[in-house]
């Protein structure tokens, strides 16, 4: 299936402005959940884009320029530590994509949503599990949120270079178990970690 045809159907049935969604960092143990929204240009194709884990690092980099540059629209938004203690990372991560939707001058239509839950919400829109690897919308989107989310991480390790986030960008490597044993939290790690449920639990090492 073209990465397209999710997006050409919706382009026929008249809707304009047709967003993709998707989130990075929801299972780490440290930074905020980064959340992007694009809105391609159906008059100016961009060829490459798939899941971004599947890219080199090389091929990330020159697609989030690529995109940003070609898009009709793109937006990345942040999901606090606090915000993630408070709602846990399911809800916060659901929020976060809200932002980049509601953000100002996206006047998004449709909503393509990467994974099986959103927030309840009047714009019409279809939740997609794995909807990176369906829909180009959902890919850019994924592109520019990991490369944001990697550039932090990696500028926050040389503050806490101790954590390796210039490798793991928090997520919980043994390495970075480790280390939190031996260094214990600094200020940008989650003191709660969800796995999904409404309800938030300390994590262990």
């Amino acid at each position: 299936m073209s990465r397209l045809e999710i997006e050409r159907t919706l382009w026929q049935e008249g809707f304009r402005r047709v967003m993709g969604l998707d989130e990075v960092g929801r299972g780490c143990l440290a930074g905020p959940v980064v959340a992007a929204g694009v809105i391609l240009d159906p008059n100016n194709p961009i060829e490459g884009i798939q899941d971004s884990k599947k890219l080199s690092l090389s091929e990330r980099l020159r697609l989030s320029k690529e995109i940003k540059k070609k898009a009709l629209y793109w937006t990345i938004q942040e999901g606090d530590l606090a915000m993630i203690d408070r709602l846990n990372i399911l809800w916060a991560s659901l929020e976060t994509m809200n932002s980049c939707a509601t953000s100002t001058g996206a006047n998004s239509d449709y909503l393509l949503v990467d994974g099986n839950r959103y927030v309840p919400t009047l714009l019409a829109h279809q939740c997609i599990v794995k909807g990176d690897r369906k829909s180009a919308s959902i890919g850019a989107a994924s592109i520019i949120a990991k490369v944001y989310r990697d550039e932090l991480m990696a500028s926050l390790h040389l503050e806490f270079p101790e954590y390796g986030w210039d490798n793991n960008v928090g997520y919980p490597t043994n390495a970075h178990r480790q280390a939190l044993k031996k260094y214990g939290y600094t200020p940008v790690h989650r003191t709660s970690f969800s796995l999904g449920t409404t309800k938030a639990r300390s994590f262990k090492l």
